[in-house]
């Protein structure tokens, strides 16, 4: 491995500040407006970064766990 680089944990918005964003690519898809909807993923992109993958991760495994799970 080449050196190593301490690089600052990025912060990324509050998800508030994505509901636009979000808003507008539900928009673009509903509109079929493909050139919109790169524009806007692209935008969404440089939002999301590394410090987003930890809470990604839980909410795909939260996803995942059976919801109404009884008891046996």
């Amino acid at each position: 491995m080449e050196g190593t680089r301490d690089t600052p944990a990025a912060r990324t918005p509050v998800p508030r500040a994505r509901e636009p964003l979000l808003t507008a690519l539900a928009e673009a898809v509903h509109d079929h407006d493909e050139r919109t909807l790169r524009r806007l993923l692209a935008r969404l992109a440089e939002q999301v970064t590394l410090a987003d993958l930890p809470a990604l991760r839980d909410a795909l495994a939260a996803a995942r766990r059976p919801r109404n799970r009884r008891p046996r």
